[in-house]
């Protein structure tokens, strides 16, 4: 649906309820438009009036001094405007419980729609029932429907609809940084439609919701099988902080492949030692005839989906439940080797080397994703014909383990690749026949509860619209 139309002429009044403002962000983003179809409606409620809780219910927070620590004992997984995105929420940061106590009402809670509202405004995200006990920052708007006046999933939906967003972001003030606050969106018009229908929207959300708890706990599940399948269950926690650090240490037998100190990290290299103590395979063996390579670099030009355009995603994107701020390009003009086989595993490969980055992380390419053509920022990781299946590598290529033996392949002296020679050594430990198949369908069926919650919310997405579309015209 598209609310924007160039021909119309921006009328004074609408000037007038836009507090004069002269730049052109509320007038072209389709928000006034929506805003006018709305009040056609036969009821609608100001959103202030719908919502409760601290601060009326819709609120940010203050800017704070952030502690981060690595002891789960001492500290709280802590959310910024790009995490809350994320389907995994395994690698979050984690803030101190001493300055996290001090802010009670950061933490967010089910049924919440969290809202970036600093940088990018306006992307969303539903609190599912197992991010309780995890913190936000002043980045992410947190809105809390009243109970009895409004159906979380029922907002949520209308928040995220094409009449919800562009009324969130055309509030957005500042020349670089974009901000909104609370008291910009307090005012939003929400439609009611009825208990029943309202209902059968919020249920969808909520059905949504437990799928996507699902997929969580789903890989999570998987990986910790996997340790316990090869023997290696002292891998499953790793508590990699809490070890001694990688300093004063000396190699042995060196060759030419690297002479750079990181690559033969103490930590990491006890890692790969242990991995090659079970029954293991090289990863280079297993990607013979398959993949173990990045995608191509090439010129990208620009389309969209009325002419044949496909989604390029790139590695900011990739963990995300959704690719939603993604590149549009001419299908005809991508290269073919952006597309990837099912169950490819992706792997962040290049960039800098930071704690929170992406460098090193694993997610796998299947149902939904397939479609998408993928930048050349990551690895494609695929095993030969009758290997090893995407979904039992990913059950390992996903966890801490693998991540830290990954981040001491780095080569480069500006942004960071991984190692090819490296790479091609990485030890894979191998299950057996039984085990494999068991842990790579608790990886399927991951990705399928995954994919059925995106289903189910463009589902409620679609009943919101066509109740908007009918009431206006009548």
């Amino acid at each position: 649906m598209k609310l924007v139309n160039p021909s119309n002429p921006v009328t004074s009044a609408w000037l007038a309820e836009q507090g004069f403002r002269l730049d052109p962000a509320p007038y072209l983003s389709g928000a006034q438009e929506a805003k006018k179809l709305l009040e056609r409606l036969p009821r609608t409620d100001k959103l202030s009036e719908v919502t409760a809780g601290h601060n009326g219910g819709i609120f940010n927070g203050p800017k704070f001094s952030r502690i981060y620590l690595h002891d789960p004992k001492y500290a709280v997984p802590f959310l910024g405007s790009a995490d809350m995105m994320e389907a995994d929420f395994s690698f979050l940061p984690q803030l101190s419980k001493k300055i996290a106590d001090k802010m009670p009402y950061l933490e967010i809670e089910p049924g919440m729609t969290l809202i970036s509202c600093s940088g990018t405004i306006g992307r969303m995200a539903y609190v599912r029932s197992d991010m309780k006990g995890i913190w936000s920052s002043q980045h992410v708007m947190k809105v809390a429907p009243r109970s009895g006046r409004m159906l979380s999933g029922y907002l949520y939906t209308f928040l995220r609809s094409p009449y919800g967003v562009p009324m969130i972001a055309s509030s957005a003030y500042g020349a670089i940084i974009q901000h909104i606050e609370p008291h910009h969106i307090a005012g939003l018009p929400v439609p009611r439609f009825g208990e029943m229908l309202e209902q059968r929207i919020h249920d969808l959300v909520e059905e949504a919701s437990r799928l996507r708890t699902a997929f969580q706990t789903g890989v999570v599940a998987a990986t910790e099988d996997f340790f316990q399948s090869v023997d290696l269950p002292e891998l499953i926690d790793l508590r990699w902080h809490q070890q001694e650090r990688d300093l004063d240490f000396s190699v042995k037998g060196l060759g030419s492949m690297s002479l750079r100190a990181m690559n033969y990290a103490r930590r990491a290299s006890a890692i790969t030692a242990a991995l090659g103590s079970v029954e293991s395979q090289p990863l280079g063996d297993i990607c013979e005839g398959g993949l173990l390579s990045t995608g191509p670099m090439f010129k990208r030009i620009d389309s969209d989906y009325e002419h044949g355009g496909t989604l390029l995603v790139g590695q900011r994107q990739g963990w995300w439940n959704r690719p939603e701020d993604g590149r549009v390009l001419s299908r005809a003009h991508t290269p073919k080797q952006c597309f990837v086989p099912d169950e490819t595993v992706m792997v962040g490969a290049q960039g800098l080397p930071s704690e929170n980055g992406l460098l090193g992380r694993a997610m796998m390419v299947t149902g939904r994703w397939l479609p998408h053509a993928y930048s050349q920022h990551f690895l494609r990781i695929s095993s030969g014909p009758g290997g090893v299946s995407g979904a039992f590598l990913f059950s390992f290529l996903r966890s801490e383990a693998a991540l830290r033996v990954f981040r001491t392949m780095m080569a480069g002296s500006g942004p960071q690749s991984l190692h090819r020679g490296m790479l091609r050594t990485f030890p894979i430990p191998l299950a057996t026949a039984t085990d494999r198949e068991r842990i790579a369908e608790t990886v399927r069926q991951a990705y399928r509860d995954r994919d059925r919650a995106d289903v189910l919310e463009d589902q409620a997405l679609a009943l919101l619209t066509e109740a908007i579309e009918k009431e206006a015209a009548v």
